[in-house]
């Protein structure tokens, strides 16, 4: 009995340590949450050590991440640093109830080890930017210390070690509160901070554009249950970025820097500048790189901006092919991703453009406001740079950006594709005629050909929609007499240069996915 009795008493101070270890790591946390709404939110430990992860991933893994979680890998990526850093304060805790200056340590460790990706991050703006993730862990291992010290083993009887037992979780309850309440004060100076972006962006009023974008023509919208609207709402529009926190960037202080090889007139821009600017206004279907055959990231919106090749000209830019010196743009955000497109691509004619408004209304913060780059043909790693900052011209020798130092192409531009949006995949039609129906994309090229595939019988002609331009996807439709069993239905697209879409194959990396879409339904 009196092994068991000793059993239980040492699972109850293990199990004491390990709450010490969760409430000393919440409290850093907290702490670390009021110094980053002190100094930059974007300071925050979870928010480095995050962005230091997702950019020390393969391209392989990021790949996987965004195929099997979407939208949400960043939040999975955060509760997966939240769950591994409970897994540690745990042990610690434990650790603390036999060495607690060695615990303390460790928490006051982890507060190092954020503070340093803190300042390797892109965007670092100066020492300033490890002070959350110091001050955490100093806050951490002071609290694990003091709660350890109440948690550990005594000599006591049963009646004083019951009484001590009772000081420790008052104690540890206390010091929750606390924390929380610092930690809520932390996110309360945050939200603050991100209050003048909001101000500048409601307060925002587009100027008409110079150049309106044509009205979409009659039957582009095809009525066809399940399809894809030809315009994607802005609340739906796909969204794949490195970003943890989106940047909330007051218009009021924004400005873009164009320099760089082979730029005669550097020029700095506001952005009431490119507003006073000419404004085209252009339907633009954009894909990103990682949108596996039949995926969801490609959408397509009603972009408002300034032309881009405009802006390059003034600077004194040519392209390689009138002698220019550059043939690399490379444009920076203002969190330090880096994008790199063809000078060629962006200065042959092409809707180019600095975009400041999407779908009739300023662009979202989630999809780059102030400014963002949009460019019609070419994968959005490449191109689509979002709250942009700085363009600098360079060469493909003599810079990297962020993807192709992780082994992404160069270049990329967009494969031809097309999807089934309707049926469904392992859908029960009914059987007769059944409208197979969906969107094919080949941007800058256009879409001249949609074929659909029953099993292994012939190709058919789809109906195609009008083409609003070259620059968007084109809706089709194909009726199909439906007979009872399983079928594969199989699509395929022909572009405006006469390639028809592979049937092979390829993996999103390093230059987009390639293959036909085809689902399998059975009809009863």
């Amino acid at each position: 009995m009196q092994g068991v009795s000793s059993f239980r008493t040492t699972l109850s101070r293990t199990a004491l340590g390990a709450l010490a270890g969760l409430v000393a790591a919440f409290t850093a946390l907290s702490m670390a949450e009021l110094a980053a709404g002190l100094v930059r939110p974007a300071a925050g430990p979870v928010t480095v050590v995050g962005g230091a992860v997702i950019d020390r991933t393969p391209a392989a893994v990021k790949d996987f991440a965004i195929r099997t979680f979407g939208e949400n890998d960043k939040v999975v990526l955060q509760l997966g640093i939240l769950a591994v850093l409970a897994v540690i304060a745990i042990a610690l805790g434990a650790l603390a109830l036999r060495h607690r200056s060695a615990a303390a340590a460790g928490i006051l460790l982890f507060g190092i080890v954020g503070a340093a990706a803190a300042l390797s991050r892109p965007d670092a703006t100066g020492i300033a930017d490890a002070l959350p993730s110091m001050a955490g862990g100093a806050a951490g291992a002071l609290t694990l210390y003091f709660l350890a010290s109440k948690a550990a083993p005594s000599s006591a009887p049963s009646s004083a070690d019951d009484l001590s037992r009772r000081g420790f979780l008052v104690a540890a309850g206390t010091t929750a509160v606390v924390a929380g309440s610092v930690g809520g004060l932390g996110r309360f100076l945050s939200g603050r901070q991100g209050q003048g972006a909001v101000a500048s962006r409601d307060g925002l009023v587009l100027p008409k554009p110079a150049s309106p974008a044509r009205a979409v023509a009659p039957g582009v919208q095809l009525k066809v249950p399940g399809i894809s609207p030809f315009t994607t709402p802005n609340r739906e529009f796909y969204r794949v970025d490195t970003a943890l926190n989106v940047p909330r960037v007051d218009a009021a202080i924004w400005r873009l820097r164009i320099g760089g090889k082979g730029v005669t007139r550097p020029r700095t821009y506001t952005l009431d500048e490119l507003l006073a600017r000419p404004l085209i206004e252009r339907d633009i279907t954009l894909t990103c790189v990682s949108n596996e055959v039949g995926g969801p990231y490609v959408g397509t919106a009603r972009w408002l901006g300034v032309p881009l090749a405009d802006l390059l000209q003034e600077a004194g830019v040519r392209p390689p092919s009138q002698g220019g010196t550059a043939d690399q743009l490379v444009a920076r955000s203002v969190d330090g991703m880096t994008l790199g497109s063809p000078v060629e691509d962006v200065m042959d004619g092409r809707d180019a453009m600095l975009a400041v408004g999407m779908n009739g209304e300023p662009l979202p913060f989630d999809h780059g406001f102030p400014v963002r780059m949009v460019v019609p043909g070419l994968y959005g790693y490449v191109s689509a740079c979002k709250w942009i900052t700085d363009i600098e011209l360079t060469t493909f020798d003599a810079y990297d950006p962020y993807w192709v130092k992780r082994k992404w192409a160069r270049r990329a531009p967009i494969k031809t594709q097309a999807r089934i949006d309707t049926p469904k995949p392992f859908a029960g039609p009914a059987a007769g005629t059944v409208l197979v129906a969906g969107v094919a994309w080949a941007q800058h090229r256009g879409i001249t050909r949609v074929e659909v595939r029953i099993d292994d019988g012939p190709w058919r002609d789809a109906d195609l929609a009008p083409q609003a331009t070259a620059d968007t996807w084109r809706q089709w439709s194909y009726p199909w007499r439906a007979t009872t069993g399983g079928h594969t239905i199989t699509v395929r697209a022909t572009d405006g240069t006469g390639q028809t879409q592979t049937e092979q194959r390829t993996p999103t990396i390093p230059d987009g996915a390639s293959g036909r879409h085809s689902v399998f339904v059975t009809v009863p």
